[in-house]
């Protein structure tokens, strides 16, 4: 395209509006001229350029182009854009795209430039939407494995059917385990073929009520080949491909006889309301269920607060009583009257008596059945209790011994008694019994050896 000799001023113009900026440069390189478009990169201080080698103003790793532009190898037919990064005053680099044309008459060069931070600004929101939709991507991974992992494993008869063509689009394990024949595959199959003949009409109509409602409708049906009915529930939900629903079948429960029925409605509200505690365990110590009394002993308002949490959590003595209860209840399969203290919510301590029993099944259980020492004790007489004999045979004791001497023999009597209880109670674990009486081990051998229930040997060894 021929277009003739242009004045200086037309093509200073013309490289002012095709470039961002435009640069002259000497034979050597040197800058002898800077015009910037763009106030964004008048932060470069391009002006200060002049007088300066070009490579000077660049990015260490945009030199080597710089020579390469300036003083090629070999000819080139054509001009290239080439990537240079500038360097600001502030030590930011600047991405430019350079163009540089060898002006032969004059000896000198052109290098017009234009700005990239808009395309490094797009590129960077592609980067971080690339690595946004890989996220989206990982996570969506994770969810199906989950999702797969539950359908594959759970215990119901779980299928997937096409809304449009009602036929089965998934099934479980557990499906196919309604299936006479094992071997047949239940995926493809028509739904309603799944079941026997005189179901079927209800199957089409559970489906169509589901899908009219958008609520889960159940039915009563039979499984192709199953000995007896099961339940059936459907509901909808909407993928991409068109309406589809979820099938669940579920064992029928056991028909209980109204007498047997109402007997166990009865038991239940008993133990509900007895009033004793009663808590259900697993062997690991979890409760599984409480009475309505074992929440009022602990101050609490729903067995939410409780259940799922340890028994020993509300045992002032902790994993002490609950190794002590665990033991008996696993060498003899029942505890009777443990003395310990439960701990309420509000942080005080309650005397009660624990009643344990093992009870056997699928999985091991314990029953504990709770008595409140504080409010019977309060009920009790003096007529009633054995505190009155042991009052009368003291008595008998004043004027034969002084008060004194008949308080300390009290004293050690019953420190004794206390003493060989704790002992008994945690299998002579001298440690264990030192925690539940509250004492440190160095006092519990004082007071073994004062009683001579210790040796001497043991004594010296503590020491």
């Amino acid at each position: 395209m021929k277009i003739g000799t242009l004045p200086a001023d037309s093509l200073a113009i013309l490289i002012n509006v095709v470039s961002d900026i435009a640069i002259i440069l000497d034979e050597e390189g040197v800058v002898e001229d800077v015009s910037v478009r763009k106030t964004e990169l008048a932060t470069l201080g391009c002006q200060s350029w002049i007088g300066k080698p070009w490579a000077d103003t660049v990015n260490p790793d945009s030199r080597a182009k710089i020579q390469d532009i300036l003083h090629p190898d070999k000819p080139q037919d054509e001009v290239r854009w080439r990537h240079i990064n500038q360097t600001s005053a502030q030590g930011v680099d600047v991405a430019v795209q350079y163009a540089v044309l060898h002006l032969q008459d004059r000896g000198k060069f052109l290098a017009i430039g234009r700005d990239l931070e808009a395309i490094a600004v797009l590129q960077r929101r592609l980067v971080e939407t690339q690595q946004s939709m890989e996220r989206d991507y990982l996570r969506l991974r994770h969810v199906e494995t989950r999702y797969r992992m539950l359908f594959d494993t759970t215990a119901e008869a779980v299928m997937l059917v096409d809304g449009v063509t009602y036929r089965v689009l998934e099934a479980n394990a557990g499906a196919q385990a309604f299936a006479k024949d094992s071997n047949r595959k239940l995926i493809g199959r028509d739904l309603q073929e799944c079941f026997e003949s005189q179901y079927r009409e209800e199957i089409q109509s559970l489906l169509r009520m589901a899908h009219a409602t958008g609520r889960i409708e159940m039915c009563r049906a039979r499984f192709a080949g199953a000995a007896s009915d099961c339940t059936a529930s459907a509901s909808v939900f909407r993928q991409e491909g068109g309406p589809q629903f979820l099938v669940r079948l579920l064992p029928l429960e056991p028909v209980l006889s109204p007498s047997a029925s109402r007997t166990q409605t009865l038991f239940s509200e008993a133990i509900e309301h007895s009033p004793d505690g009663f808590v259900l365990t697993d062997k690991a110590g979890k409760i599984k269920s409480a009475n309505a009394e074992f929440l009022s002993m602990l101050g609490a308002t729903a067995p939410s607060q409780v259940v799922g949490q340890p028994l020993e959590n509300w045992l002032v003595r902790g994993g002490v009583d609950w190794g002590v209860l665990l033991t008996n209840l696993r060498s003899q399969s029942i505890v009777r009257e443990f003395a310990t203290e439960l701990r309420s919510m509000a942080g005080g301590a309650m005397a009660v008596e624990i009643s344990a029993l093992a009870l056997a099944s699928d999985e091991t259980h314990y029953a504990f059945y709770i008595k409140d020492m504080v409010r019977r004790r309060a009920l009790e007489t003096p007529g009633t209790t054995g505190m009155a004999g042991s009052v009368a045979e003291l008595s008998r004791l004043v004027g034969r011994m002084p008060m004194k001497d008949i308080v300390g023999e009290t004293i050690d009597m019953i420190e004794k008694m206390c003493i060989q209880s704790a002992l008994g109670l945690t299998n002579n674990n001298r440690a264990s019994a030192a925690e539940m009486l509250g004492l440190s081990r160095q006092s519990l051998y004082v007071k073994l050896r004062r009683f001579g229930m210790v040796s001497e040997v043991e004594v010296s060894n503590l020491n």
